[in-house]
């Protein structure tokens, strides 16, 4: 009898050895388990239990689907290989309408991926429902904003900006003239459910030129069977205005759904602690809907989104003369100071955007599928100059830009392999209207791009995964221009491009010049998960930037800026070897982020002024490109503590070097030493009560160029030469910002959030590095800010 009890037992254990086994705890956003959750493998299906744990049995080998779902949760579906049990965790995330968590947030998918991506979540971005896309990014550790004044912004990423940091929205690249320093990007922001930022050159998906990073912005999408909307009111004190937005949308895992969201902004002169910024105001009229169609092996979407903005300049960043430029440095008082209006006069911009998107999407198989997708966008940027006639209402600059896109991809996973694949075409025309009048700072030109890729991943167990990628891009651009004589014969364009010359008009050169680019690019990059909950990202890349229209033709007055620009045709391509690292380390309470990084950049273009110019409008600095070997170096550092529930204390500091390695000097508009500091203070049951003070301590920039230069000011009826400091940079300061927040159930689904905001509580006067009108004006002043979000 015994050793019947001992073979039978022996049996049981060696069969249920050689059964796979799945378990694990599902948790919330905050680590807390969560009871009754679907978990379903294979033809196995299971439920947490009060601790969130869950037992899957008998689940075969191989390739299986693991999906996991709970309502008012994201669901999770990943692809997972099987050939021993596994011990699976997963935290869940509330629906965009659900979400509570307002900090920077590590994206899910790095744990498939060797960079390290920073995600901002909708919580985060409804914050700055009433403000820009550079704004919000500003959250992510490492990221600055470049200015033009308050409403231009665009972000820079370890000291890079503008075509070195492209902006991929709902996995289609924006084209909207993105190399001006004073073009921010043509999206609302309330359009966004989900933006992640990518440090380095590794996501080759989107193309070889992310010499600084990438940011990747994706849609809410629900994909369960609801109705939901939002409607998002906002005032501000500083300004005297506000914003509206509203969207709705219709989610299902099968069938069909929808969505569509409309966003008015309309604001006036913004004002500092002493003035009115006269002619800082803006209005803004957004548009974007889509709709989906979804089977079990297939899903088809098109998305179409319209983005209209009028812009005001500061009147007293518009000079006229080298007087004015040297008054408005050493006075600290801009030139002119008016009452309060909403009306926007000259300078101005205003700038729409149109973008169309089908993409199809087919499962080959369950770890395979093939993803077809073609874009179309339409960008007209007007800009309009302060004319010595009645003529205001005609713009001094019109570019019409037009870009259709196709692209192909392929994914596939088997084993511990996955691999991605992916080819693209892009034609591009602009049109540079002449009726303007004035001579356009761009030409009309057309750009065709060719490109593929190949990434895979290999995980060689739970803790370690190695990524390698390659591209290839192929660039032919073509320009229609006139040259003065005088300026092709001043930048000594004769002996080597002749051959560009195809006519002649009185005193200048008809000429169509062509260039062609090859361009390889690559990363490699792992990601180590050690014991104690520890992470270390490793991701070299080499990327190239081709010389854009700007760089190559710029030739004359830029109005937005008030400064004359000079292309030069024997640009090469920017050619950048960086090396990205992040450690991680989580204890129970505190979280640590370590950020090192070196940007070694060959050919490096910047902008460089040189002197003054005469014309008929007035006189303008003059700045040319320029070419250097740079080196670009820093540190981004992310702490956060929770001290209990309630309380927790986050902070981060960013520190960049740029070296100007051909003349041993510094390289311009790198920013300053920042150090951030957030304390935060959470009641739930005072109805989700949440409180937030803000520091926000920016150094000196003492590392620049010396580009000042002397010139010829008129005193008395009498030329007397001064020194023109254009390169110096403002004084440190300190802001302190204040957030509360709380929010109020109505009924069973529906709730309303009220938020009060003070942004610069101490009304302090500065002036920022990255700003190009700090030599005209302060920035702005206290800002109070009323927020109400209806969710329904």
């Amino acid at each position: 009898m015994r050793f019947n009890y001992i073979f039978f037992f022996l049996f049981v254990g060696c069969f249920g050895f050689a059964q796979l086994t799945i378990n694990g705890v599902i948790s919330d956003q905050n680590g807390l388990p969560i009871r009754d959750v679907h978990v379903h493998i294979a033809n196995r299906t299971s439920a947490t239990i009060a601790d969130g744990s869950y037992v899957l049995n008998d689940v075969p080998k191989g390739n299986q689907k693991l999906y996991i779902s709970y309502i008012g949760y994201q669901t999770i579906e990943e692809t997972i290989v099987l050939s021993s049990s596994l011990t699976i965790n997963r935290q869940l995330f509330p629906e965009v309408v659900a979400l509570n968590e307002i900090a920077v947030q590590q994206n899910i998918a790095t744990k498939n991926s060797s960079s390290n991506e920073q995600v901002l979540d909708g919580a985060t971005i409804e914050k700055y429902s009433n403000q820009s896309l550079g704004d919000v990014l500003k959250e992510v550790s490492g990221v600055s904003i470049l200015k033009s004044g308050s409403n231009v912004v665009k972000p820079v990423i370890n000291g890079l900006h503008s075509s070195r940091v492209p902006i991929v929205n709902n996995n289609v690249r924006l084209e909207d003239q993105q190399w001006g320093t004073e073009h921010a990007p043509n999206f609302d922001v309330n359009a966004a459910g989900r933006i992640t930022v990518i440090k380095g050159a590794s996501a080759l998906q989107y193309g070889g030129d992310a010499i600084g990073g990438v940011v990747i912005i994706d849609p809410q999408v629900i994909k369960k069977d609801t109705l939901i909307g939002k409607t998002i009111l906002n005032l501000s004190s500083n300004g005297r205005g506000g914003s509206m937005t509203t969207s709705l949308q219709k989610g299902n895992v099968y069938g069909w759904s929808w969505n569509v969201l409309g966003t008015f902004k309309y604001l006036g002169d913004r004002e500092t602690p002493d003035y009115i910024l006269s002619n800082s105001g803006n209005r803004e009229q957004d548009f974007s809907g889509g709709i989906r169609f979804a089977q079990e092996k297939y899903n088809f979407n098109a998305m179409y989104s319209f983005y209209n903005a009028q812009i005001g300049i500061v009147k007293a960043s518009h000079i006229g003369n080298v007087n004015d430029l040297y008054q408005s440095i050493t006075n600290r008082r801009p030139s002119t100071i008016e009452p309060f209006t909403y009306a926007l006069e000259a300078p101005k911009q205003e700038v729409q955007h149109h973008l169309f998107k089908l993409n199809y999407q087919r499962w080959i198989s369950d770890t395979a599928s093939l993803d077809l997708q073609y874009a179309f966008q339409f960008n007209n940027r007007l800009e309009f100059d302060v004319r010595r006639n009645s003529a205001n209402d005609r713009a001094a600059l019109d570019l019409q830009l037009a870009t259709h896109t196709l692209q192909l991809d392929y994914s596939n996973s088997f084993e511990a392999w996955k691999i991605k694949l992916g080819s693209n075409f892009g034609f591009q025309d602009n049109y540079a209207n002449p009726n303007t009048g004035i001579r356009p700072l761009i030409p009309s030109y057309q750009k065709i791009d060719l490109g593929g890729y190949g990434v895979v991943n290999y995980k060689i167990d739970n803790s370690l995964l190695l990524e390698s990628g390659l591209r290839y891009d192929f660039t032919q651009i073509e320009a229609t221009k006139y040259y003065l004589k005088s300026r092709w014969d001043e930048r000594g364009y004769s002996t080597n491009f002749s051959h560009f010359i195809i006519g002649e008009e009185g005193n200048q050169w008809l000429t169509k010049p062509k260039f062609m680019y090859h361009n390889f690019t690559g990363s490699l990059g792992f990601r180590k998960e050690f014991h104690h909950e520890m992470e270390w990202f490793l991701s070299i890349g080499l990327a190239s930037r081709n010389p854009n229209p700007s760089e190559l033709f710029s030739d004359g007055l830029h109005h937005s800026t008030g400064q004359i620009e000079l292309g030069d045709l024997r640009l090469q391509r920017e050619q950048a070897f960086k090396v990205n690292t992040t450690f991680k380390k989580s204890w129970k309470s505190v979280f640590l982020e370590v950020n090192p990084f070196l940007n070694r950049v060959s050919n490096f273009m910047f902008l460089k002024p040189i002197g003054f110019e005469t014309t008929i409008r007035g006189a303008f600095p003059v700045w040319e490109f320029d070419q250097t070997n740079a080196l670009l170096m820093g540190l981004d550092v992310n702490y956060k503590w929770n001290v209990s529930n309630r309380l927790s204390h986050e902070a981060n500091f960013a520190y960049v070097r740029g070296i100007d390695l051909t003349n041993d000097t510094d390289l311009i508009d790198i920013p300053a030493f920042t150090i951030g500091n957030k304390i935060q203070y959470k009641k739930e049951e005072w109805y989700h009560w949440t409180a937030e003070l803000k520091s926000e301590l920016v150094f000196r920039q003492t590392q620049y160029p010396d580009n000042d230069f002397t010139t010829n000011i008129v005193v008395n009826n009498e030329l007397i030469p001064v020194l023109v400091p254009i390169s110096s940079s403002p004084e440190a300061y300190h802001l302190l910002h204040f957030y509360n927040e709380m929010t109020f159930q109505v009924g069973k689904k529906n709730s309303i959030t009220t938020a009060f905001s003070i942004q610069n509580i101490a009304n302090t006067t500065y002036r920022d590095y990255l700003n190009k009108q700090r030599f005209f004006v302060d920035e702005m002043g206290r800002n109070f800010q009323i927020q109400v979000k209806l969710n329904f």
